[in-house]
């Protein structure tokens, strides 16, 4: 893997798993986090441009929702406050909580880069692997994720990897041409699409960044919740505990204000960021009337809801 020559910051990943890497510089008495990076099996990538002259730096990964099995995070006990989409936070050093309601606090681990203004950093799993076994043993992962019969997510190569490869590759209908790059984004695809970590996360399949709003019932009364910024080619997790209803209804718009999912269910919303308790008489109470479409979500604890340039795909 080449990496830039005047990288400040580069992480690679030796893992089997796509990675979602976040990093903080802290110069007190403020920090600046920004997240995430998304880094396939074997990939380097430029995660801070600036020389790395800030007092300390802290850094966090964590595996994508994609994979099947218990999720995996590469930190250490500094908590930072994140969000679930791209971001940027800024906060006091001291502060003992997030000031946002969409974000959250990770535990991240100090850099180690021992004064040096330039720094390249591996995430590892145990056994350690090289970037192209870990590359190798990421497809593995990720085909065993899709539904193909894999044994040992290592990076030794073997016939039923090479035929399982060959199978999905022919019902992806890939170009002649098409590269690794192409080929992890389209696995974690069609795996997210498999897999539904519990409660409700909203994936952006399209090319626009989408605001969206959630609404369910709650103890028997109706609440609506919104607006979660979801960046292109990425998830936010709106919905962290366990389903339990029958229904959960999404709305989505372009931040120009076109609606890219909507239908019959009456919920109230406002134009900024809103917390509604009941769904009735929303003028009355000087908020807006927006139809919802519904996810239908009976017996499971958790759903997937992507979106694609069309509306809504699933």
């Amino acid at each position: 893997m080449s990496v830039p020559a005047q990288a400040a910051l580069t992480l690679c990943n030796r893992t089997s798993y796509i990675l979602y890497a976040a990093t903080s510089a802290v110069q007190s008495p403020k920090s600046e986090a920004q997240g995430w990076l998304r880094l396939a099996p074997g990939e380097c990538r430029l995660a801070r441009k600036e020389a790395l002259t800030a007092e300390s730096y802290l850094v966090y990964a964590r595996s994508g929702i994609a994979h099947s099995g218990p999720s995996r995070a590469w930190g250490g006990a500094y908590p930072v406050c994140v969000k679930d989409t791209n971001f940027s936070v800024r906060q006091t050093v001291t502060q003992p909580y997030c000031n946002t309601d969409d974000s959250y606090a990770l535990p991240f681990a100090p850099l180690g880069n021992r004064g040096q203004s330039a720094w390249t950093m591996h995430f590892d799993d145990d056994p350690a692997m090289s970037l192209t076994e870990a590359q190798l043993a990421g497809v593995k992962r990720l085909l065993k994720d899709n539904g193909y019969k894999i044994e040992a997510i290592d990076g030794s190569p073997d016939k039923a990897t090479g035929a399982a490869l060959v199978d999905f590759r022919k019902r992806m209908n890939f170009a002649s041409n098409a590269g690794n790059a192409e080929l992890f984004q389209t696995l974690e695809q069609q795996a997210g699409r498999k897999i539904a970590p519990a409660g409700y996360t909203v994936c952006n399949d399209s090319r626009d960044a989408l605001l969206v709003a959630l609404g369910q019932q709650e103890g028997g009364q109706q609440v609506s919740r919104g607006w979660w910024t979801v960046q292109p080619g990425a998830c936010a997790r709106a919905v962290t505990t366990a389903l339990n209803s029958d229904a959960v209804y999404v709305l989505a718009r372009k931040k120009t204000g076109a609606v890219l999912v909507s239908g019959s269910k009456k919920f109230c919303v406002t134009p900024v960021v809103f917390d509604i308790q009941g769904a009735e008489n929303c003028s009355a109470r000087g908020f807006n009337e927006q139809g919802f479409a519904v996810t239908t979500t009976k017996g499971v604890a958790g759903y997937v809801a992507h979106i694609g340039p069309l509306g809504l795909v699933r």
